[in-house]
């Protein structure tokens, strides 16, 4: 007990449960919408697209995480277009994404001169060493997807539960499709940080995941989801600390961990908020 009150004292352990915070947030209310709309396997596109992004970045030069949104946005606008009949080529899109993404990035790290990046920190994350940009961006990142929700939030329900139905509504579907898109990636390359590009995709959906079996409606599912996602991001670095593991997949099983227990209980199905 005294060792974990210690860690208090410590001003990076402070900033990654800051970071956790900023981070369940971010997870809690685009994972909800990742899960209603089975986005999973298209956000893990996504986030093996960013990597390209991340070497082309290294290798220009620049800040990793403008060459990481730029790829991961330029991605989920490619995949928003993709409807109708030509939807039924998006998951060999995502596949290709996956493979090229991490292809292209692995090149530019490659051709980079000078030492090679510390590559395991972005595909798993390190948690332990986020900064002051670190937190700022996740802040800005939880008020525009807080914002977004308040003001489009009926628009983007009747988007996730049903299109058909909200585009004989007259909504602008595709729009309203490609800008949750543009969420996930934003929350992406935020997260990357905590868990790395590896592990990010599932904390977008095992808190929602779980917390779809908690409860019915939609409201109560995303805060529930944020609470979840902070007891997984804080109780994981707190398990890493105890038992000497990498804080990233300690989070991650602790998620699994909870997601299984949550099978005994009898699933709710969320319905749309009124």
């Amino acid at each position: 007990m005294t060792d974990f009150a210690a860690l208090f004292d410590l001003d990076f352990f402070r900033h990654a449960l800051l970071a956790a915070a900023l981070a369940s947030v971010l997870c809690g209310l685009v994972g909800t919408f990742v899960v209603l709309k089975r986005l999973v396997s298209l956000g893990g596109g996504i986030a093996h697209a960013a990597f390209g992004g991340l070497g082309i970045a290294f290798w220009a030069g620049v800040e990793p995480r403008l060459g990481a949104m730029a790829v991961a946005a330029l991605s989920a606008v490619g995949l928003g277009f993709l409807d109708g009949e030509r939807a039924r080529r998006q998951d060999a899109a995502i596949g290709v994404l996956w493979a090229v993404g991490m292809a292209i990035g692995l090149v530019f790290v490659h051709w980079t001169p000078g030492y090679a990046p510390d590559l395991l920190g972005y595909l798993f994350g390190d948690i332990l060493m986020v900064g002051p940009l670190d937190l700022a961006l996740a802040a800005v990142a939880d008020v525009v997807v807080i914002a977004l929700l308040l003001l489009h939030r009926r628009r983007l329900v009747a988007v996730a539960f049903d299109e058909e139905a909200a585009r004989i509504a007259g909504l602008r579907v595709r729009l309203y499709s490609i800008g949750l898109l543009a969420l996930i990636a934003l929350s992406i390359v935020v997260l990357l940080q905590l868990v790395g590009i590896v592990l990010v995709i599932a904390l977008l959906t095992v808190p929602p995941l779980i917390a779809r079996r908690l409860v019915r409606s939609l409201g109560a599912t995303l805060v529930v989801s944020c609470a979840l996602c902070w007891v997984v991001t804080t109780g994981g670095l707190l398990l890493a600390y105890r038992f000497d593991l990498p804080a990233g997949p300690a989070m991650v099983l602790l998620g699994g961990a909870l997601l299984g227990l949550a099978q005994l209980v009898p699933a709710r199905s969320a319905r749309p908020a009124r």
